[in-house]
């Protein structure tokens, strides 16, 4: 069985070689080359174009940054998806919106390729050290042809319902997972404007029902002010909190807390930290506080004092 790969990012580079270690024969593509070499220096074979993925493989799999990125890989001019071979399995890592993964599965299906829609939670370690966990959404006989294939890049495989429901299991993760540090951020910041260190807000408030577990990994990070390198970019969990606003406004449901958050975090990029761990939100609302001059309390507020 040849297995395709295009998307050689942080997490991308990491499945596709877990894949190889596991035997699997690996076609890959990426937009920049460079990122391939490992994988071509232990037997990957390098292909020109994702169409050039499609004739070679049994199995393809994309993760990409944005759902315009699947878009071009599966259907632009040098696309994999028309000239797969019907029966082909195409398996989408991306975090997109559940309606692309939906239109996606569509497409794929009037050419008789089948799909899957398989997010992961989990940053370069989980990547590197095959302990993803992946959300499925999908046809259940699809799935078990893919399981051992999966078992290579996860230790949690969670069927979550028809296409779309993997990417929409996602879209709950991820909102949580920018809301819930964008909430410690402000938390901790408050707590030293006024005059508890640092160090004993941690001590006190990781681990403790009111914070999400994920913020303890982040201690490190936190205290150092070093979020680089970045085991999930700023940058990306903005792009992920844009796609559950857009999920939300698709479905008619209101979200004040994820468009504030989302918002903050485009801030955040703007100021420089895209490229930091999304937790460097911490170092901006810092920031940002610093920057705002001290105020007196107006003559209204001090009469309701």
């Amino acid at each position: 069985m040849n297995i395709g790969f295009i998307g050689l990012g942080i997490m991308g580079a990491r499945m596709a070689a877990n894949l190889q270690k596991h035997g699997y024969e690996l076609t890959v593509f990426n937009r920049t080359g460079g990122k391939a070499n490992e994988l071509l220096a232990r037997g990957a074979i390098w292909a020109d174009s994702p169409a050039a993925v499609a004739a070679r493989a049994d199995v393809i799999f994309t993760m990409l940054a944005f759902p315009e990125a699947v878009r071009e890989m599966a259907l632009g001019r040098d696309g994999f998806l028309r000239p797969f071979k019907p029966g082909g399995l195409w398996v989408d890592c991306s975090t997109v919106n559940p309606s692309f993964s939906k239109e996606m599965a569509e497409k794929s299906r009037a050419l008789g390729i089948r799909f899957l829609d398989a997010p992961v939670t989990g940053s370069k370690g989980p990547a590197a050290s095959g302990t993803l966990v992946i959300w499925v959404g999908g046809p259940a006989s699809d799935l078990n042809t893919c399981r051992p294939l999966l078992e290579c890049l996860g230790n949690r495989i969670v069927h979550c319902g028809e296409a779309g429901a993997g990417t929409s299991l996602k879209m709950v993760m991820n909102q949580l997972l920018g809301t819930g540090m964008a909430a410690f951020a402000e938390a901790l910041v408050l707590g030293e404007s006024l005059g508890l260190a640092r160090e004993k807000l941690f001590e006190i408030l990781l681990g403790s029902p009111a914070v999400a577990p994920f913020v303890t990994a982040k201690r490190g990070q936190m205290v150092t002010g070093n979020y680089a390198p970045a085991d999930f970019p700023l940058r990306w969990m903005q792009k992920d909190l844009h796609l559950v606003a857009t999920t939300a406004q698709e479905t008619g449901v209101a979200m004040p807390l994820t468009n504030v958050a989302k918002e903050i975090f485009r801030l955040a990029i703007r100021n420089g930290h895209g490229n930091d761990d999304f937790s460097a939100i911490c170092e901006f609302l810092e920031q940002s506080g610093e920057l705002l001059p001290a105020r007196s309390a107006s003559p209204v507020s001090a009469a309701r004092n």
